[in-house]
């Protein structure tokens, strides 16, 4: 039996890509995310993860953002963010699920909050639900009719998050966040190929003004900004999380001379690429964590 608060260290099993398909659910711990030991550096992520943390303090790393950590902290990550997590004998569980394992299922699990610390029943719920999904993927491992059970279980995990969040209390959305929505919708296919507003302003069908109008209202910032805010986020994670060559990361990014990557770079971060590398092994500071915006107040992958 798991005591109230407790999560089960017998119920875990391998994170590891290579088992399974996209579309399986795998329970692990928090080491098997680290791209190498001791988190030297971030782990750019390849999966949807709940980490679950159970023990220890420390803060953890979500795309350059540092978030405190102690029992109860439970952090919802996305494929294609960087995460690293600090501490002394920090432990948490990690729920990894591919793109398609909700397929079908009516929940939106970019509803549950990047950061939320728990406590009293509603931590124990989740602590429960977690611990239920771990023992029967770890149970029904490798059974093909069991997938049913797991994707359910974790559907019902993520529709209790997103009630946590108090969600139905929010106000409807604004008309200007449906069109900032679109907007990051096409960003997120696009900025490795243009950053230029009016190019997003024809595929949406409408003026560049609309755009600069809907970005200014969600976030007060102009839609250039927040193309090129993205752009930058990009190359912050691949500098941190691997060893690329700086050069090919910018031509990635859509900048075949690797000087006017620098100059962008420089412009949106405040420092060089190569600066930015070289110090991507110190700590950030914890700071305060501020509430999560409105549902109806979205930003590009990553950003929230």
């Amino acid at each position: 039996m798991v005591t109230p608060g407790q999560l089960s260290p017998a119920t875990r099993t391998d994170l590891s890509p290579a088992e399974g398909d996209a579309d399986d659910i795998t329970i692990g711990a928090l080491g098997d995310l680290a791209a190498e030991p001791g988190w030297r550096r971030p782990a750019l992520l390849d999966a949807d993860l709940l980490v679950l943390v159970s023990g220890g303090h420390g803060s953890a790393e979500l795309d350059f953002r540092a978030l405190p950590c102690r029992p109860g902290t439970l952090l919802r990550a996305r494929p294609g963010q960087v995460l690293r997590c600090l501490g002394a004998q920090l432990d948490a569980t990690v729920v990894r699920w591919g793109a398609g394992t909700l397929r079908g299922l009516d929940v939106d699990p970019d509803a549950v909050p990047t950061y939320r610390q728990l406590a009293g029943e509603d931590e124990d719920a989740v602590i429960g639900e977690v611990t239920q999904l771990a023992v029967d993927a770890d149970r029904h491992r490798g059974v093909p009719a069991a997938r049913a059970l797991l994707r359910h279980q974790l559907a019902v995990l993520l529709l209790r998050l997103r009630l946590l969040g108090g969600a139905e209390e929010r106000p409807a959305p604004r008309p200007e966040s449906e069109t900032f929505r679109r907007l990051c919708r096409e960003v997120e296919r696009g900025y490795q190929h243009t950053r230029r507003v009016e190019d997003y302003a024809a595929q949406l069908g409408c003026s560049v003004r609309t755009l600069t109008r809907a970005c200014l209202a969600v976030t007060g910032r102009s839609a250039k900004q927040v193309i090129d805010e993205r752009v930058a986020l990009q190359a912050s994670r691949l500098l941190a999380a691997t060893d690329e060559p700086i050069a090919r990361i910018g031509r990635r990014l859509g900048f075949p001379e690797p000087t006017n990557f620098g100059r962008f770079f420089t412009r949106e971060v405040g420092v060089s690429p190569g600066a930015f590398r070289a110090v991507r092994e110190q700590p950030l500071p914890v700071r305060m964590v501020r509430p999560r915006p409105p549902a109806d107040a979205p930003v590009p992958n990553g950003r929230a």
